[in-house]
């Protein structure tokens, strides 16, 4: 999807989303000191938002402008740095403690030059930490794309986390309430040596 069409995915409802983070944010930043945060592909910012109403100063980047005004109008008083940005060639020079990367499924070499700038954003000992619809979901799980070359594995991501303390990589799984259903996802976490 191209960044009209998530305008107006974002622009059709109130929210795409539910209002608070993802599940499995909460848990990874429970025993990290609040710093810095990236969240790359912010869409409306749920997981910005309550990085930055937990301590963290947060820049979040999102190519969709309707998409970055929701969360705009969401963040209320909650300061997060917005960017208007598409993250397969939007950088920073500044460094962050933390880059988060929610859902974002691209093509491989696209995928790949995402992976290789946020870990470029990376401060010293900072952690990356992403989650995706595993491929495996399509014939196995519960929702996502449909489309296996943009889905995401260990062996695709591995790869990309050359370099780093890789503290997770592999499948979770977690129940989709309303559709009654098992969604699989890949989640990895890694951080950059201090």
């Amino acid at each position: 999807m191209d960044s009209n069409a998530w305008d107006e995915r974002y622009g059709a409802s109130d929210l795409v989303w539910s209002a608070g983070p993802n599940l499995f944010l909460p848990p990874l930043v429970e025993d990290l000191k609040p710093g810095t945060a990236l969240d790359l592909a912010c869409g409306e910012g749920r997981n910005a938002i309550w990085l930055a109403s937990n301590g963290w100063a947060v820049m979040a980047v999102d190519y969709s402008p309707v998409g970055i005004e929701k969360a705009r109008r969401l963040a209320g008083d909650t300061h997060v740095q917005w960017v208007v940005g598409d993250v397969t060639t939007w950088t920073s020079e500044d460094r962050f403690d933390l880059v988060v990367i929610f859902y974002l499924h691209l093509p491989p070499d696209e995928f790949a030059a995402v992976i290789r700038s946020a870990i470029g954003m990376l401060a010293a000992g900072g952690t990356i930490f992403g989650v995706g619809h595993a491929v495996r979901n399509v014939t196995d799980g519960y929702g996502g794309p449909p489309y296996p070359e943009i889905l995401w594995s260990e062996d695709r991501i591995e790869p990309l986390l050359a370099g780093l303390n890789v503290i997770e990589l592999g499948e979770r799984t977690r129940y989709v309430e309303d559709a009654d259903a098992t969604a699989i996802d890949v989640v990895f976490q890694a951080q950059r040596s201090g």
